[in-house]
C-alpha cells in the first residue's frame, strides 16, 4: 500500500511540475503584436498567442512588460522564463538564447512619405536618414546592406513614427505588418507609403519569429514548439490570427 501511495504522489508531483508557473517577457510597444492599453494592460497578437500556448501547455503564465533593449538580459537574469515579443530567430541571437519553432514570419520593408523615394537602392537612399529600432534585425540589415546610409536608432517602434512625422528622419526600415497596422492604417499614417521590395533574407531576418528561452531550458523550448504545432492543428492559431490579419501571418517555409 505504501508503494502505491508513493507512486500516486510521484505522479501528482510530476503533473504539477508540467503545469508550471511561467513569467513571459513581452514588449507592449509593437502593435498589432503587442501594445499597452490605457489601463496598463498589454494586448495584441503576441499576447493572445502567449496565452494560447500557456493554456495548451497547462501552465499558468504572467506577462512581464519589458523594454526591448533589456528583454534578452531579463531572460538571462531569470526575470522571466520566456520571451514572446516578435523576436526573430537569428544565428546571432542563438549564440546567447534558444528558440522554439517559429510562430509567424513576415517581411521587412522601407516606409517614407509617399513619393519621397523612387526605389530602395543604396544610391537613392545615399543622402537619407533612416530610422530603425535599436537591437533589431532591421538594424543589422541596414548595417550590412546599406553601410553608407545614416542610421538613427530608437528604443521603440513608436518612436520611429514620431521622428518620421516630425521630419527628423526620412524613412523607416521595419516589419511590414507592424508598420501597416501600427502606422499606415492610422490617422498619423496618412500620406506615407511603403517603397521598394519586401525583404526576408535569412542572414539578417532569420527563420521567422519564435519563443525565446534560456539555452539550458531545452524541455521548455520543446514544450513551446509542441504547443505551437498543437494550436495550429486545432485551428486556434487561425482563430487568433484572423482577429488581426487578413492574410497568412504564419508564412510559408520554415
Amino acid at each position: 500500500m505504501k508503494k502505491i501511495i508513493a507512486v500516486a504522489l510521484a505522479t501528482m508531483t510530476a503533473g504539477a511540475a508540467t503545469a508550471q508557473d511561467l513569467d513571459i517577457c513581452v514588449e507592449g510597444a509593437y502593435p498589432p503584436f503587442s501594445q499597452t492599453e490605457a489601463d496598463g494592460s498589454v494586448t495584441g497578437f503576441d499576447i493572445d498567442i502567449a496565452n494560447a500556448l500557456c493554456a495548451e501547455m497547462g501552465a499558468s503564465c504572467t506577462m512581464v512588460k519589458t523594454d526591448w533593449d533589456g528583454i534578452i538580459p531579463a531572460l538571462q537574469e531569470d526575470k522571466c522564463d520566456a520571451i514572446i515579443a516578435s523576436m526573430s530567430i537569428t544565428e546571432e541571437r542563438k549564440q546567447v538564447i534558444d528558440f522554439s519553432e517559429k510562430y509567424y514570419s513576415t517581411p521587412a520593408i522601407f516606409l517614407a512619405e509617399e513619393g519621397a523615394f523612387a526605389d530602395d537602392s543604396p544610391e537613392t537612399l545615399a543622402d537619407a536618414v533612416v530610422g530603425v529600432q535599436r537591437g533589431t534585425i532591421h538594424q543589422n540589415f541596414m548595417v550590412g546592406e546599406y553601410p553608407e546610409v545614416e542610421l538613427r536608432l530608437y528604443a521603440s517602434q513608436d518612436d520611429t513614427y514620431l521622428d518620421l512625422a516630425s521630419g527628423r528622419i526620412d524613412a523607416i526600415m521595419a516589419d511590414s505588418v507592424t508598420m501597416d497596422e501600427g502606422f499606415l492604417q492610422t490617422e498619423d499614417g496618412e500620406g506615407y507609403a511603403f517603397f521598394g521590395e519586401g525583404y526576408s533574407i535569412p542572414e539578417y531576418h532569420g527563420e521567422g519569429v519564435g519563443v525565446g528561452v534560456r539555452q539550458s531550458d531545452t524541455e521548455l523550448r520543446d514544450d513551446f514548439s509542441a504547443a505551437i504545432a498543437a494550436i495550429r492543428e486545432s485551428g486556434e492559431y487561425e482563430q487568433i490570427a484572423s482577429q488581426y490579419f487578413d492574410f497568412d501571418v504564419y508564412g510559408g517555409g520554415n
